[in-house]
């Protein structure tokens, strides 16, 4: 089961990095419409959407491989059991906050899409479509965080090394 979230963490990941080649890329397309015969319309808002997906999407690859802020100063001066204790409160907290994220994410993109709603833009996009993309986010990020809260649970570590971690860690 674990290898097989760890390829979902990741192919979203990989959709993440699409969604932000193409902020890149309608970037580019904005500024040189001002060289072209005429003027590219909504780019700004398409990248704004992408910009959205390509964070939330990223959410779960960067948790599972460690990589978002994490304050350590103070666990790392308390005892083995008051660490237990803080690892246990802090990952019942995530597993909440990203359970309330993805339920709402995803409430969102189902109400647009149940009501048709429509952005404001020129080009009228069904708003379910990028919505969707931050709720596949979220949800995905629920399912890392309550991965990690069950091994923590079960008396794992809150920052299980990986491969990359001890090459980052040796950089520092």
């Amino acid at each position: 089961m674990g290898r097989l979230l760890e390829r979902i963490y990741l192919l979203t990941a990989l959709l993440g990095a699409l969604c932000f080649v193409a902020v890149e890329l309608l970037i580019l397309y904005q500024l040189g419409g001002q060289f072209l015969p005429y003027i590219p319309r909504s780019a700004d808002e398409f990248a704004g959407y992408c910009m959205a997906a390509s964070a939330f999407l990223a959410l779960a690859y960067a948790f599972n491989a460690n990589e978002h802020i994490r304050v350590t100063l103070l666990v790392e001066r308390m005892s083995p059991p008051r660490k237990r204790l803080a690892a246990s409160v802090a990952v019942t907290a995530a597993v909440l906050l990203s359970a309330y994220l993805a339920w709402h994410v995803t409430k969102l993109a189902w109400q647009s899409w149940q009501l048709d709603e429509r952005s404001a833009g020129l080009i009228a996009l069904p708003m379910w479509i990028p919505q969707s993309a931050m709720a596949l986010g979220a949800v995905v990020f629920f399912v890392a965080v309550t991965q990690r809260a069950l091994s923590v649970w079960r008396g794992g570590e809150m920052e299980p090394s990986t491969g990359s971690e001890e090459g980052h860690r040796a950089d520092r």
